[in-house]
């Protein structure tokens, strides 16, 4: 198997096969990220790629699921990357879920018919980075994309029948616009409506711009009880229909998960308990890798 480090993927996809079609991420400028900074943005020869696939079929016999990195894999050609799906099924048949990143920069100059395509050669779900509903925080963070371009991004996905799977990133508003940034992306989800919302908590790494801003003070860090305010506004603020709400990262203060809407009020309780035992639950985070 050929990889070019570092390799990256969501936490769920720890089992996974992972395959990289595309290195390194086509956007590559959000103020909070340093995960792809060290590479630069290439498209995989297909070619290669299956070479990849059958490799991995006389290392590893049989998987379960397998994961195109790196990440927004679908900023691909939509026939190059279906031709890719196509092939792992077929080197794969007892494969129950082939999934990859997608922003919505990229997402949005997608036809209709190039995601249905997708959704035909196999494609189960996407993993797609909101981060913030509120368009001053994401024009801050240098997202690329507003709110509305977010809503239309998602809303062709949900359309082509693939399912979405939304990361939020609590504590991108700092301490100054934390409310704003939790109304709003409720506000945001409750439009897309997607499959999962999988929170995770800001930390801020060396090397990124956001970090940078915060050691020079043009960025105030939200503390960790703001963190949990933000929760429990953001929940309450939740009106979405069949929805899976889990907090599967290490960066989050609390484990929060469930079925929304029914379990609301148990997630919002032991958010409340988390802030009403901030010695216990919101302490200092050390995290030493993400």
């Amino acid at each position: 198997m050929r990889y070019e480090d570092p390799v990256f993927r969501p936490p769920c996809e720890a089992g996974s096969l992972i395959i990289q079609a595309t290195l390194g991420c086509p956007h590559n400028r959000c103020t909070f990220c340093s995960m792809y900074k060290m590479k630069k943005y290439r498209v995989r020869e297909v070619e290669d790629i299956k070479a990849d696939l059958r490799q991995a079929r006389k290392l590893y016999g049989s998987i379960e699921s397998i994961f195109l990195a790196d990440g927004n894999t679908v900023a691909m050609n939509c026939n190059k990357l279906a031709e890719i799906i196509e092939y792992a099924r077929y080197i794969f048949p007892e494969a129950k879920r082939v999934s990859s990143y997608g922003g919505a920069r990229f997402l949005k100059g997608k036809s209709p018919e190039g995601l249905a395509r997708l959704k035909e050669a196999g494609l189960d779900i996407i993993y797609f980075g909101l981060e913030s509903g509120d368009d001053e925080v994401l024009m801050s963070v240098q997202k690329g994309v507003d709110s509305e371009g977010m809503i239309e991004a998602a809303r062709r996905v949900k359309k082509a029948g693939i399912a979405l799977s939304v990361y939020i990133l609590l504590g991108l508003g700092g301490e100054d616009h934390w409310r704003q940034h939790a109304e709003n992306t409720a506000r945001v989800l409750n439009a897309m409506n997607p499959d999962f919302i999988r929170p995770r908590t800001l930390y801020l790494m060396p090397g990124c711009p956001l970090h940078e801003d915060a050691q020079s003070g043009l960025f105030r860090e939200a503390s960790g009880e703001t963190i949990m305010r933000e929760l429990e506004v953001l929940l309450a603020g939740l009106r979405v229909g069949d929805c899976l709400f889990m907090s599967d990262h290490i960066s989050n203060y609390i484990p929060v998960y469930g079925q929304l809407p029914q379990d609301r009020e148990r997630m919002l309780a032991s958010v409340r308990m988390a802030l009403e035992n901030p010695e216990e639950y919101l302490g200092p985070r050390y995290l030493t890798h993400l």
